[in-house]
């Protein structure tokens, strides 16, 4: 029987209740057992998909998936079939420890679903034939009666039939921070997601009261489930870094490779070596050639970083991010709490005598109230003893009121609603006693706030008769009043007057509440008719989330540095306008909202996108087509986000950004980086600390490839000459890894360059290295084979000395050139001939002298003596030696010097 309860295109929030239970036939007293075992066939458990994760053994495979890692994997292979045993263990062993690297910093397999799925509640309570009981919440199928109470988590998607002072906390789906009120009327059908007040969705809290539900959706058809399949099909992008060097690997290799071949084979054909001989030369090239120590010290230095940036409360999950922030062109950030505060905080009172100005922002009762006359604050605090009517306001937004002021951990916090608690903040700053006030006026009846009435109203003994209090949306309030509270009495109301007041607070972005009372002569039990006619209006009170002070130089630091922040909010329009405008964004004249982001084509979008700074109510699928519009525009984008509504857009981000304190744990395993205290100016922190780290690695391997390319060209040189090789392979090998590991990793400890962040975001597809980066790397490298092939035939040729002698002096030559060239490599183009250029880094000089102590080990100690095929120096090759390292140091001093001089 095909029935008509189930169509995921249902706009549900747009029926009236009783036209929901008819649509998917069901009851107020809920289902058959026959129904739901019938229902439960056909659309399965209420659970998410549920993604096989990669095993641990494919992705330890996968790090040998790189064409240098193949070269070196079949060289060692070689040389174990040609009995070069110690060649063959030494070369694996590097291969292995530069997979191991790999495989334990690619961390865990992907979690964010797995963080969803965590969402949903384990169980619920619904009703089925009338009779209340317990399900696990996978039980349940659509058409289903829940019941929710407060602290419960929704199982499924519900369309309210009931609901008793219904609060729902949704920031893991729309990013509103605030609870926001729900009812059973319906919303129109075009209503955003937060605005479907009439809707329980799937993962989200409830905050206060209780409520009855239809379930209308569940597992991979309700907005959480959505937003998971979103979230699973959503390709994370390689970062700018490890897809320059994946490029440069391949280029490298290509190019070892054949210099490899060609000269075996030159060897071979032209010099009639025999091929064992000239296939072990091809493998000492293509090990001297390839830098192995290269992938790990761009670990290294992406650890450092990390380490930094967790100084900074910027918490990073994938190392490569580290890089990418160095590239970030553009920071799509949510408002609440990152941008701003998350402290509601009262900034306006309008009454009938006027506006009044509240200094101060946040939870903290420290601040002083001003007149405003003509648009302009008064400079001059007001003496409160003699404003009774604003007195009279603070009182009654205090007795109107459940929430309360603490003060805990040496913070002001407030317990309760945030909206409410700034009344309470704004009275605790006019002096006012909060708990005197409310144990001498006391609460003698309530009517709860309820997204339906739109008011809370409570029942007070004050100024010698019982009084109603009302506090709610204005528009509601002001069509409840028909006079106005003044300090001669009361006067007619003037509608007209007041609605262009709340449109101006309402235009600065301010979140606005009325109040109002009325005597009530009857001591009756309230009822909404008490509360809904001839109220007495007291005036207006305007409150904004206030942006982070540091948020604002974090952005003027972003528009220096050429980055754009964007906003993307779930909030509404006005707020997020003017919020932006107070942080300094650049462009605040248009907002985009979400229905405008559906109606637009992907290239409308996109002209857009570069144009537009503001996005109000924006949805999981919109902020995911924000983020790769802005990337096929090229921009390198950061995302920020604290909801399972955030994970699709975090995942695609070139960098995701998680918040620490507010966010979810879905969010935090979709993002690369986790706000410790989800301050938008820690990105701007991490995104210097990022720059500074790339030019460290670009520096670092600008300095590593000339010991490489020396090596491999003294290799190549010896076998088209016909001569003698000046280094074995096992001996290229140790110098690779001894080089990397100790005056390699100097320069990742390199503080930053002055100007980081006054440059433009480097092109993601700029070449790690340029023409000036590869002319210094060709030729440093013909500097260091000069004169390794130099000391090497001085000391085999012309003193008669050993062949391992040689070999010593020309592997010495090869680390003693290599360190003279880290002191250059400290900077690019400025001279280093000055005390700071030559001793200003303490870790250049820690590892010159390690470098030292263990060249010396390897020269003179017997056992590696015998290992390596080396032999000790005379005091004589040493001081050669170091003069060719210092003259190497000067030449390259030389050569940027004319840099300079053209520049």
């Amino acid at each position: 029987m095909d029935v008509a309860y189930h169509s995921p295109t249902t706009s549900w929030h747009a029926l009236s209740a009783e036209e929901a239970l008819d649509r998917q036939q069901s009851h107020p007293r809920g289902l058959s057992d026959e129904a739901v075992a019938e229902r439960r066939r056909r659309f399965g458990p209420n659970r998410l998909p549920q993604a096989r994760p990669r095993p641990a053994w494919r992705r330890l495979v996968s790090q040998f998936a790189n064409l240098l890692i193949v070269i070196l994997i079949v060289a060692a292979l070689g040389s174990l079939a040609l009995g070069a045993i110690v060649d063959a263990i030494a070369i694996l062993s590097v291969v292995a420890i530069i997979a191991l690297v790999g495989y334990v910093q690619e961390g865990r397999a992907e979690q964010a679903l797995a963080r969803i799925r965590d969402l949903l509640a384990p169980s619920a309570q619904v009703l089925r034939g009338g009779r209340r009981q317990e399900v696990p919440a996978e039980a349940l199928v659509p058409g289903d009666i829940v019941l929710l109470e407060s602290g419960d988590r929704v199982p499924a998607d519900l369309r309210l039939l009931e609901a008793r002072r219904l609060r729902h906390q949704e920031a893991t789906l729309t990013g509103e921070s605030l609870p926001v009120d729900k009812g059973t009327a319906a919303v129109a059908e075009n209503a955003e997601l937060g605005d479907r007040s009439s809707m329980a969705y799937a993962g989200t809290l409830v905050a206060q009261g209780s409520a009855r539900g239809l379930v209308v959706a569940t597992g991979a058809d309700t907005e959480l489930g959505r937003i998971s399949a979103l979230l699973g099909r959503v390709e994370p992008l390689r970062t700018p870094l490890l897809r320059q060097l994946d490029r440069a690997g391949r280029v490298l290799a290509t190019l070892i490779l054949a210099c490899a071949i060609a000269t075996a084979l030159v060897g071979v054909l032209l010099h009639g070596s025999p091929w064992p001989t000239m296939f072990m030369a091809a493998v000492g090239l293509a090990v001297a050639a390839i830098p192995e120590g290269l992938p790990a010290i761009v670990t290294i230095g992406l650890a450092l970083g990390v380490q930094a940036m967790a100084r900074s409360r910027a918490i990073i999950r994938r190392l490569p991010a580290v890089e990418t922030l160095g590239s970030v062109s553009t920071i799509c950030s949510d408002k609440t709490g990152t941008l701003t505060r998350n402290e509601m905080t009262a900034q306006s009172i309008w009454l009938p005598e006027g506006e009044f100005h509240l200094d101060g922002i946040g939870f903290a009762p420290e601040g002083a109230f001003h007149r405003v006359d003509n648009g302009e604050t008064s400079p001059a605090p007001l003496d409160l003893d003699d404003q009774h009517a604003l007195r009279h306001f603070l009182n009654v937004g205090v007795l109107c009121n459940d929430a309360e002021l603490v003060h805990e951990d040496e913070a002001w916090r407030i317990h309760g609603d945030p909206t409410e608690g700034a009344l309470v903040v704004a009275a605790a700053k006019a002096g006012l006693p909060v708990e005197q006030t409310r144990r001498h006026h006391v609460r003698h009846d309530a009517i709860p706030f309820d997204a339906g009435r739109q008011y809370m109203a409570t029942l007070h003994d004050m100024e010698g008769s019982r009084r109603l209090l009302v506090k709610g949306a204005p528009d509601r309030l002001l069509a409840m009043c028909h006079r106005v509270r003044t300090e001669r009495g009361e006067d007619s109301l003037d509608l007209s007057l007041w609605e262009q007041r709340l449109h101006a607070l309402s235009d600065r972005g301010l979140r606005v509440l009325a109040l109002a009372e009325k005597p009530l002569s009857s001591r009756l039990k309230l009822t909404d008719e008490h509360a809904e006619s001839e109220l007495v209006l007291l005036g207006l009170v305007g409150m904004l989330d206030p942006p982070r002070e540091e948020a604002i130089a974090a952005v003027a630091e972003c528009r220096a540095a050429g980055i754009r922040p964007v906003m993307i909010t779930g909030d509404h329009g006005v707020t997020a306008r003017a919020i932006a405008e107070r942080l300094g964004f650049a462009n605040t004249g248009r907002v985009i909202s979400g229905h405008e982001i559906e109606s637009m084509s992907e290239a409308a979008l996109i002209d857009s996108v570069m144009t537009v700074d503001v996005f109000a109510r924006a949805t999981p699928e919109h902020k995911l087509r924000l983020v790769e519009a802005l990337q096929s525009c090229g921009e390198v984008c950061a995302m920020t986000g604290d909801g399972v509504n955030d994970g699709p857009a975090l995942k695609r981000a070139d960098v995701g950004v998680a918040m620490g304190r507010q966010g979810t744990a879905a969010a935090r395993e979709a993002a690369e980086m986790v706000l410790a205290d989800d301050n938008f100016a820690t990105i701007v922190a991490a995104i210097r600390e990022g720059r500074k780290v790339y030019d460290n690695i670009r520096k670092t391997i600008t300095f590593l490839l000339p010991t490489n390319g020396a090596q491999g060209l003294a290799i190549m040189v010896a076998v088209l000459c016909g001569a003698l090789l000046p280094v074995s392979p096992l001996q290229a090998l140790w110098v690779n890894m001894a080089v990397a590991v100790t005056l390699g990793l100097a320069l990742a400890f390199e503080p930053g360059e002055h100007d980081l962040m006054r440059r433009p975001p480097r092109k993601p597809d700029a070449a790690l290295l340029d023409l000036f980066l590869l002319w210094r790397v060709i030729f440093v490298s013909t500097l260091l084979l000069l004169a390794t092939y130099g000391i090497f035939t001085w000391i085999h040729d012309m003193q008669g000395g050993a062949l391992e002698q040689a070999r010593s002096g020309a592997v010495n030559m090869l680390v003693a050139g290599s360190a003279a060239y880290l002191v250059n490599s400290r900077y690019l183009i400025q001279g280093v001939l000055s005390w700071r250029g030559l001793f200003g880094s303490r870790p250049v000089w820690v590892a010159i002298g390690l470098i030292a102590v263990i060249q010396l080990a390897w020269t003179y100690v017997p056992v590696l003596q015998r290992l390596f095929g080396a032999a000790g120096l005379a005091p004589m090759h040493w001081v050669v030696i170091l003069a060719t390292a210092l003259a190497v140091l000067l030449i390259v001093e030389g050569e940027k010097a004319l840099w300079r001089r053209r520049a």
